[in-house]
């Protein structure tokens, strides 16, 4: 009933938001695109994505969608590596941003080694910017990880809003320095919030730094800063800062792929994972809550 052709670019407009974003990421025509989503729109009989000329917004079906287009697929690939005779090997060496530490991207990494157990995978959780070094001194072969607005590398997964999150009760003093909860450098996350600072005029002052997602959250938690942060993964009991706070704007921030240099012996493997991620996405953040 549903082509997996489809799906897949479903998949890829949910996850991006932009039919764009999702053409470039499949390689395919935005015209192929559209006329994948209102065939997928017409099999099911129900609208997927409420869209004008500019934005790009899931329906309630097309949420529930998300799910069941994710394991129609996963069992697809299952079935062509069960009859192709495939099976996978080698060593795989990972690299996913401390970002994901709070998702369900273990949801993934667990299917991935229930369907190829022959791969050595060899996970590495590091700050965005430490993970670009690694991968570019070839100790990596794959990662999931940010990248900043003027990067080009890297296959997009999502695209995102960075935003100021903190505590609730937190009440931030306009006459006194910005207290910042951050990582460490080379955190991109870090880097970009103290540009737009700068560019503020704004003082800021480090009340917090670590190399933990967790450390941070309990940091932000307990009233000590703010943090900037993706929109689609503001951890449980932190809010984003109303904008009567005066903090500059942060701008987008895209979540991407990057493969390494490409040993053999990882290959296949890395497609494998890459794949996988893709697909499942959308387990990686938070729908936004509409209204």
């Amino acid at each position: 009933m549903y082509d997996p052709a489809q799906l897949r670019t479903f998949l890829a407009v949910a996850q991006t938001l932009s039919f764009t974003q999702a053409a470039r990421r499949l390689g395919l025509r935005q015209s192929t695109v559209s006329q994948h989503v209102r065939r997928l729109e017409d099999a099911t009989g129900r609208q997927l994505f409420a869209r004008d000329t500019h934005s790009v917004e899931l329906t309630e079906n097309g949420e529930a969608m998300l799910g069941f287009a994710r394991r129609i697929l996963e069992v697809h690939e299952q079935a062509s590596a069960f009859f192709t005779g495939t099976r996978l090997g080698g060593r795989l060496r990972f690299g996913a941003s401390e970002d994901f530490v709070l998702t369900r991207l273990t949801d993934i990494l667990e299917s991935f080694r229930h369907d190829h157990p022959d791969v050595d995978l060899e996970l590495t959780v590091e700050l965005s910017g430490t993970l670009h070094e690694s991968l570019d001194a070839g100790k990596l072969d794959l990662v999931l990880a940010k990248r900043r607005p003027e990067d080009p590398r890297g296959e997009l997964v999502w695209h995102d809003e960075l935003v100021w999150i903190g505590a609730e009760r937190l009440r931030l003093d306009p006459d006194e320095p910005v207290p910042l909860v951050v990582f460490p450098p080379p955190g991109i996350s870090r880097a970009l919030a103290l540009e737009a600072l700068e560019r503020r005029g704004r003082a800021w002052r480090i009340a917090c730094t670590s190399g933990s997602l967790n450390g941070l959250v309990a940091a932000a938690r307990a009233g000590l800063g703010v943090m900037a942060h993706s929109h689609g993964l503001i951890p449980p009991g932190l809010v984003r800062v109303p904008e009567r706070a005066g903090l500059p704007e942060l701008g987008a921030v895209d979540f991407v792929l990057l493969h390494g240099e490409r040993r053999a012996s990882a290959q296949g493997a890395a497609d494998a994972l890459a794949a996988s991620i893709l697909a499942g996405g959308d387990r990686l953040h938070r729908r936004r809550q509409r209204g």
